[in-house]
């Protein structure tokens, strides 16, 4: 049988939360853009549960928090719990005023998969579930072009790309055909994940930790009547079910009436190589895998999407150069290396099964009941509230010891632009924008691409973190490219000029 030909500017192979919003946003940017998976639907296992504010953020520009929001069980507290009264600390309070939505919401990621899979079906670009990829060519060394060979439920299909997004997961066939290397850890313990109705003393509305003679516990909630997900580690040996529960049983003290679903496996510490080889790109756990503790995966995964699909759009549209797609690697790679050693430290300290560990928690426990909450109500906890939250991260504008030009020298630019009352309009363009805040004369429009819109004027920010002698220049993605000095509403040309020409962008 003749294989069907189909040509299009991105190909994703992976229809998981990462492919999705991948294709979404890029479709959306106007891309065309075909999404392939070779599982026949949407996942229906809950898997990854955590949804941060920065990710709400983007699913809010996207037109989709409602869904969330209505469907989703909020949890803005962290509980210390053991025998004795509980002790706890509120992680959301540190966000209020830095985003419009604090705290973390557990929806499951059959949730989140099917609403981003219906909303690309409503925009006419549905997933194409049931064809899986066999191989693909791409020249290494070009900006695009790719040819990929699917095998689909009615014959081979041949995809011409333009690029092609592997966003297959932790054994992603795209990057093993890359070749490219997935360095770091396998953890030697068991990480065990349970969803359990009926929970004795979950509490609603805050993650709970449970400290056990040889073993560590997180509780999520997940819905009413005690519906809940319990993570812990085991041990080396990977139990089966009853095994596993019964040890949580009996050293955790878990009490509940049923299981809905259970999974053991170990845990990959590893980033790739690289991020990106000729016009293949990989994102989410093609990219980096590490530990579930925290809430952060899934999460990591769906910026990635947002932040590539953004650029291959601009560059698409002739907004920027084709080298521009190096950006991307660029910004995306160090956040997941961060993320890896932040977490892998976290998860060695607090999850490590045995007693020599566990009794360090206990001892720790007290402490921490009284420490946290005051961390998290001081300046400190504020900034720990953003990298959990993951709204903190921020993309450096010149190499690292290079000086400072001035476009650069406002602490805004690299950072997501801080949302307000006043801008969320205008943040859901998925464009190209400049923005005064609390400005005393109206801004100039400088010398910028036709695409990039306004100056718009908002009032001053509530947080006082930009100021009202700068025009911001905002990337789609929401991110601040370069803060211009005013002067009499006036922007200098030169550093117009060289701001541009640093993000590559064609006049």
């Amino acid at each position: 049988m003749d294989a069907a030909v189909l040509t299009t500017d991105l190909l994703v192979v992976g229809a998981g939360p990462t492919g999705l919003m991948a294709g979404l946003v890029a479709h959306r940017r106007g891309l065309s853009v075909l999404v392939v998976d070779g599982k026949s639907g949407p996942t229906r296992e809950s898997r990854a549960i955590v949804v941060q504010a920065r990710s709400m953020e983007i699913l809010d520009q996207l037109g989709l928090a409602a869904p969330v929001l209505a469907a989703a069980q909020l949890a803005g507290r962290i509980r210390v719990r053991e025998d004795g009264p509980a002790v706890g600390a509120d992680f959301a309070s540190a966000q209020r005023g830095d985003t419009p939505f604090p705290g973390a919401r557990i929806f499951e990621q059959s949730r989140t998969e099917r609403l981003l899979a219906d909303a690309l079906a409503a925009d006419g670009a549905p997933v194409r579930y049931g064809c899986a990829l066999v191989d693909f060519a791409a020249d290494p060394s070009a900006d695009e072009g790719v040819e990929a060979h699917l095998e689909d439920p009615d014959g081979p299909v041949t995809v011409r790309a333009r690029w092609l997004i592997g966003a297959d997961g932790a054994s992603s066939p795209v990057r093993h055909l890359l070749g490219l290397p997935f360095a770091g850890v396998t953890d030697e313990a068991t990480f065990c994940v349970a969803d359990l109705h009926g929970v004795a003393g979950l509490e609603p509305e805050a993650l709970t930790a449970r400290f056990g003679r040889r073993r560590f516990a997180i509780l999520f909630p997940l819905g009413p009547d005690g519906h809940g997900r319990l993570i812990w580690l085991h041990g080396g040996a990977e139990p089966d079910q009853e095994e596993a529960l019964a040890g949580a049983r009996e050293d955790l003290g878990i009490r509940y009436e049923r299981v809905d679903w259970f999974s053991a496996y170990r845990v990959h510490h590893r980033v790739a190589a690289r991020f990106r080889q000729g016009p293949v790109l990989l994102a989410g756990d093609a990219a980096h895998v590490h530990s579930p503790v925290g809430g952060q995966g899934m999460n990591t995964g769906l910026q990635d999407a947002h932040h590539l699909a953004n650029l291959l759009a601009d560059i698409a549209a002739g907004l920027r150069e084709p080298a521009q797609i190096d950006r991307y690697e660029a910004e995306r790679r160090p956040v997941a290396l961060t993320l890896v050693r932040i977490v892998d430290r976290a998860f060695g300290v607090i999850a490590r099964p045995g007693p020599g560990t566990a009794l360090a928690r206990r001892r720790a426990r007290d402490l921490l009941g009284v420490v946290l909450p005051r961390l998290l109500a001081s300046p400190a906890g504020r900034r720990l509230g953003g990298w959990l939250g993951q709204y903190r991260i921020h993309y450096h504008p010149v190499p690292d010891g290079a000086p400072l030009p001035r476009w650069a020298r406002d602490r805004a630019v690299g950072r997501r632009l801080p949302p307000t009352a006043h801008n969320r309009e205008a943040l859901r363009e998925l464009r190209w924008q400049l923005h005064t805040y609390g400005a005393d004369v109206p801004a100039a429009r400088p010398s910028v691409p036709e695409a990039v819109a306004g100056p718009f004027a908002f009032p001053a920010e509530p947080q006082q973190e930009l100021r009202g002698d700068r025009l911001y220049l905002v990337r789609p993605d929401g991110y601040v490219a370069a803060a211009w000095p005013l002067h009499a509403g006036a922007a200098a040309s030169a550093d117009v000029a060289e701001a541009l020409a640093a993000c590559g962008m064609r006049v």
